[in-house]
């Protein structure tokens, strides 16, 4: 496929004078992968629109994410035929897209050496295309060949208008990691086609891992557990894997499991059992008391079915496998042949293997005799590694009594992706001749708009003319594919409770424009429609339609927040052009779980159908429902790519309800959840740990089991990770053009709604009630004990304050003679020599940080009950907290004010919260809680000491005081470097229950 790199030079503004005349004649000179074009000269203009389009030829796609688009603008000289700089852009092949996610972005124009002198930014719009009829830009100068431009080889820019795109995708590729690579798993011993399956050695007792000081301890039982597992790599050990004879395979973070694969592909010339000579075929699968039976295929002697079967190998209590093909009948099926395997002739396979082809059998009637007809199928012994794997139908999924498979879509393990979210702006302007009915008087207008279940309105405007003015912002969240239309209607408020609708109009989002920055967007006339039949005659006599002025965009330049600011998976925007490289690999293995409540009464015991969400930026996974176990072994492993490592990775486990009566439609029932901060992971290292499942309910919080997992973060760029450090937290347009709170607070809410729509349709689906708690949807309400947690917080940030003012109160009062004779003799020193204050404290903190280095953190943080305050609540708190919104007691008037109230305290609670988080973020800088995070700082820290050291301190103190009045030029509305490592460091937000 012929790939082509699109290029539209749109513009440039705010261009340096060049030419001594205050202006310049300027173009723009295209360079990528060995090909040079230029646009036309753009005469005495310091703001040119060139509007020209450039085709580059893609040699090698492969490298294309390492090759270069560099634009230089230089400046015309007609006398001398020569040309001078006048800046450059330069955009590396990670930033490009397909044109349908492709937008006009505006860059800041570069300097070429240190000493030259540019201004002003130039509007690109980049992407790729793979449309046969676009032809490449003729003719192609070799930059190797001719590094001059040639006037004569200037090609004629191509205009939009005479092309036709179509789109090529490029996939996402991603490379591991060097310092994690490892060599591909040999082939296995074979012995007649079969390997010997060694068992894994019983894993060791899991130690226990206190989280925090003796302060916030917690019960042993709601603790931390580390283990050392045998995984597939190895024995973990101190979160190295301790490597076998045997070379790791790709799923190396979790147990290896066997598992014999049946797939059913198709049979032929199969005899005719009804009387009227018709068949009813389907196959039933069985090996000891589990049986897996294909869908029964009406009329047909040469059926298909194409489905694989899953049997756990541990589970297996025979040796001999039996597919047998049936007639389906409506009082006793028939039984029409059967096919017998030995397990001890089944051959193994070991990915990256092709899969087993498979092979016609003849089939046996009762006496064993063969008959004339065949079955299609392949057999083999594999692991969770198998591709055959997500899609099977699984005996450790279904009940070993009788499975139909029916179900099976609702048990399987899946892999979702999120759709993309994006801001709709509608900015309503004004309207012009409206219509109303009543002619007698002013109309009292507003406009409503909405997007499938979003509804917002403007002001009501009472004008002295028809032509109503608002001028007035509405937001709302789409997802992309855009499946619903913003539909806008002006109405006339006619009396109280009474809206007549004037006209209307409806515009496909598809159509709207997209921006990644804060540029203005065009406004537009739109004609207003009846939306009822009127008389025609009337419609004649109208000279003039009804009209509406809008200004719609498409926001990329924002991250949709979708979940909790607090335990946020993704920080990028929605245009894809502005996403920055991957800093890493985050790999999770799903390992098993153990000792879990038993959440429905089946046969008259208690027993849980469980299964695990795990979400991390836009990807989710579902594992496979293990039916019937409340020690499930999962075993199932799982990739993201990391963008930041600000972000969190959410894991829950719920109990599948589906299963049973569908008409009740019951709700999937929340087990509980997991939360890892990416940035309290050390690169490389394996955590294995149990993870207690806490949930809190009316009655209190209860442990529902425990989640064992594997996690390992490895970093592929250490120096784009650092720099992550230094940037903000959000893409730049949350501060140039930044939300309200009430605003931020909707639009998250429709957010969620919409994601939970779109993965609801999914097959199986991911159900509403999974997709809020995975998101903490309801953490911005009101709750006693979380406002009590946050105080408490707040309390223990400020205990060394408190203790540095006892500390000095007995050092007045002479409490320890020597130290306070020491105090004095410190003051007095400081006191002659006050450039001495500030290394000594840098000084102290470099060796507090050094000191702490021993007792950093080896485990990821987890829910905390103490720190929570969830373990002497009072009941009355926790009917607060589980009643409703608004709440359902009595009388009116007490609802009413409890709803206010609770509001209220709501925003208290988060404004707590975020000062806690604060003061908790100053306690890390030391604490090796974020390990790069400390280093940076201890490190900063000895090189401030000893800048200070050998630096005047009247000097210091001058330039951080010019620094600080600085003029408004030299400042920035981003945050600054500081600012920005501050928030990104962690807090005990993560240890919130």
């Amino acid at each position: 496929m012929n790939l082509k790199l699109g290029v539209d030079v749109v513009g440039a503004h705010n261009l340096l004078p060049k030419d001594g005349h205050g202006s310049s004649s300027a173009f723009v000179e295209l360079h990528f992968d060995g090909q040079k074009y230029r646009t036309t000269v753009k005469e005495k203009d310091l703001d040119p629109v060139w509007d020209e389009s450039f085709y580059f030829n893609i040699s090698d796609p492969s490298i294309l994410p390492h090759l270069t688009l560099d634009a230089f603008v230089y400046n015309n000289v007609k006398g001398t035929n020569s040309r001078s700089f006048l800046g450059k852009v330069s955009i590396t092949g990670t930033s490009f897209v397909p044109y349908s996610d492709a937008v006009v972005l505006h860059y800041p124009l570069e300097k070429r050496g240190i000493f030259s002198r540019v201004s002003g930014e130039l509007g690109l719009k980049v992407y790729i295309t793979d449309d046969p009829t676009i032809k490449s830009s003729d003719p192609v100068v070799n930059m190797a060949r001719n590094s001059e431009t040639n006037p004569k080889s200037v090609q004629e820019p191509v205009k939009k208008s005479e092309v036709r795109h179509t789109f090529y995708h490029l996939p996402h590729q991603t490379q591991a990691p060097a310092n994690t690579a490892v060599p591909a798993a040999p082939p296995p011993v074979m012995r007649y086609g079969y390997e010997q399956i060694k068992p894994n050695p019983p894993p060791q007792p899991p130690k226990l891992v206190r989280m925090y000081s003796e302060s916030s301890s917690q019960p042993v039982d709601y603790a931390l557990k580390e283990t050392s597992p045998y995984l597939g790599g190895g024995r973990v050990v101190g979160g190295r894997v301790i490597r076998t004879d045997k070379a790791s395979s790709t799923y190396d973070l979790v147990e290896k499991m066997h598992f014999l694969f049946v797939r059913v592909v198709k049979a032929r010339d199969l005899p005719s059992m009804d009387i009227t000579g018709s068949l009813d075929p389907y196959v039933e699968v069985r090996i000891g008391n589990y049986k897996g039976v294909t869908r029964h295929i009406e009329k047909n002697q040469n059926p298909m079915w194409n489905i694989v079967f899953a049997f756990s190998r541990e589970r297996m209590q025979a040796s001999v496998l039996e597919v047998v093909v049936k007639d389906k009948d409506l009082v006793k099926d028939d039984f029409v042949g059967l096919v017998r395997f030995d397990l001890n002739e089944v051959p193994l396979r070991v990915p990256p293997d092709s899969p087993l082809a498979p092979q016609w059998y003849r089939l046996e009637d009762k006496k064993g005799d063969r008959i004339k007809s065949e079955l299609m199928l392949a057999v083999w012994i594999g692991t969770q590694a198998d591709e055959a794997f997500p899609d099977a139908w699984h005996s450790d999924a279904a009940t070993p009594v009788d499975s139909t498979g029916a179900a099976s879509a609702l048990i399987r393990s899946k892999v979702y992706q999120a759709p993309r979210l994006w801001y709709v702006r509608v900015n309503v302007v004004e309207a012009q001749d409206l219509v109303p009915t009543d002619k007698i008087r002013f109309p009292e207008t507003y406009v409503k708009a909405h997007i499938g279940n979003q509804v917002m309105k403007t002001k009501t405007v009472q004008a002295r003319s028809l032509n109503p003015l608002w001028n007035e912002d509405l937001l709302f969240v789409a997802a992309e594919p855009f499946e619903d239309h913003l539909i806008l209607t002006v109405e006339d408020r006619v009396g109280p409770g009474k809206d007549e609708i004037l006209g209307r109009v409806i515009i496909p989002l598809s159509m709207v424009e997209k921006r990644a920055d804060d540029r203005i967007i065009h406004s537009r006339w739109f004609n207003l429609e009846k939306p009822v039949a009127v008389d025609v005659d009337q419609l004649k006599k109208d000279k003039f339609s009804m009209r509406i002025h809008l200004r719609i965009c498409l926001d990329g330049g924002y991250h949709v927040l979708d979940e909790s600011t607090h335990y946020s998976s993704d920080l990028r925007p929605t245009a894809k052009q502005l996403w920055k490289p991957t800093i890493g690999v985050l790999e999770l293995g799903i390992l098993n779980a153990v000792g879990l409540h038993p959440m429905k009464t089946r046969d008259g015991r208690g027993t849980s159908d469980t299964y695990c969400v795990a979400k991390y930026g836009h990807k989710w996974v579902r594992t496979r429902t293990i039916v019937d176990n409340l020690c499930p072994k999962y075993n199932e492993q799982y990739t993201w790519e990391v963008f930041d490592t600000a972000t969190v990775l959410t894991v829950g486990v719920f109990d599948n309800t589906q299963l049973g009566d569908k008409g009740s439609n019951p709700k999937d029932l929340k087990v509980g959840k997991v939360r890892i901060r990416i940035s309290t992971l050390e690169a490389g290292r394996v955590y294995t740990h149990s993870y207690p499942l806490l949930v809190l309910n009316p009655n209190g919080v209860k442990k529902m089991g425990e989640l064992h997992l594997a996690i390992r973060f490895s970093c592929t760029n250490f120096a784009n990770m650092l720099y992550t450090y230094t940037r903000p937290l959000l893409p730049k347009m949350h501060y140039v053009r930044p939300f309200s709170v009430m605003q931020l607070d909707m639009l998250r809410h429709q957010a969620v709604q919409i994601v939970a729509a779109r993965l609801g349709r999914a097959e199986p689906p991911l159900r509403k009630e999974v997709v809020e708690y995975m998101s903490d949807v309801d953490s911005h309400l009101w709750s006693m004990r979380r406002s009590k947690a946050n105080f408490f917080r707040l309390m223990m940030i400020f205990a060394p304050v408190f203790a540095v003012s006892k500390w000095f109160g007995d050092i007045c009062m002479w409490r320890n003679p020597i130290t306070t004779v020491l105090v004095h003799v410190l003051f007095i020193m400081l006191v002659c020599f006050p450039e001495l204050i500030l290394p000594t404290v840098f000084l102290y903190m470099f060796l507090i940080g050094i000191w702490n280095f021993r007792y950093r953190p080896r485990y990821p943080p987890h829910m905390n009950t103490k720190i929570s305050q969830a373990e002497g609540v009072h009941p009355d708190e926790l009917d607060e907290e589980f009643d409703t919104f608004p709440t359902s007691r009595n009388p009116d008037l007490v609802r009413m004010r409890y709803d206010r109230l609770r509001s209220v305290a709501g925003r208290i609670q988060t404004v707590v919260g975020d000062i806690a988080t604060q003061g908790e973020r100053m306690q890390s800088l030391l604490s090796w809680r974020d390990p790069r995070a400390t280093a940076i700082f201890v490190t900063f820290c000895l090189v401030a000491a000893i800048v200070l050291y050998v630096t005047p301190f009247q000097a210091i103190a001058a330039l951080i005081g010019l620094y600080m009045m600085r003029h408004p030029r030299f400042r920035h509305r981003l945050p600054s470097v500081p600012v920005n490592f501050f928030r990104r460091l962690p807090a005990r937000t993560d240890s919130m229950l």
